[in-house]
């Protein structure tokens, strides 16, 4: 499984968040490749105890079945999952200021998440998360805004 602490896994995503440009184009979903930009670096933010999220227990699933399916499951995350108002860039999450500058914040969120030692907060929609939760979380969050993007 594909996981944050694993550093071909780390420069993997670290490349294809680079390779982000201003005219990349969603596949699906509504917000912009900035917005995207914005919402994964305040979805870091969280763990990192910068930002907070609130519970959000939007499925019918209970928390630790939903993350046993969503973090063990061999697939792909699906497109139109439910995203806590504090990070969702329609509502509450972080404006886009200038593309150069909301990539450099993400990345810079991104490399202090790898190397982060905790202690974690729960999780808005999984509940409470091991190190192991957090970098498989990590990677399979990011994977799943890339490719949206087509990256």
């Amino acid at each position: 499984m594909k996981s944050l602490s694993s550093p071909g896994d780390v420069a993997e995503i670290r490349n294809r968040i680079e390779l982000l440009s201003p005219a990349d184009t969603r596949r699906w979903g509504s917000m912009s490749v900035q917005q995207m930009i914005c919402h994964l670096s305040d979805a870091f933010s969280c763990p990192l105890l910068e930002r907070t999220a609130a519970p959000f227990k939007p499925l019918p699933l209970p928390g630790p079945i939903f993350k046993w399916v969503a973090l063990r499951l061999p697939r792909k995350w699906p497109p139109g999952v439910p995203t806590p108002p504090e990070i969702d860039q329609l509502i509450r999450g972080t404006p886009p200021t200038g593309f150069a500058a909301d990539l450099a914040t993400l990345l810079d969120r991104f490399d202090r998440f790898v190397h982060a030692k905790g202690p974690w907060v729960p999780h808005p929609m999984f509940g409470p998360m091991t190190q192991n939760d957090w970098m498989r979380w990590g990677y399979l969050h990011t994977d799943h805004h890339l490719r949206q993007f087509g990256r």
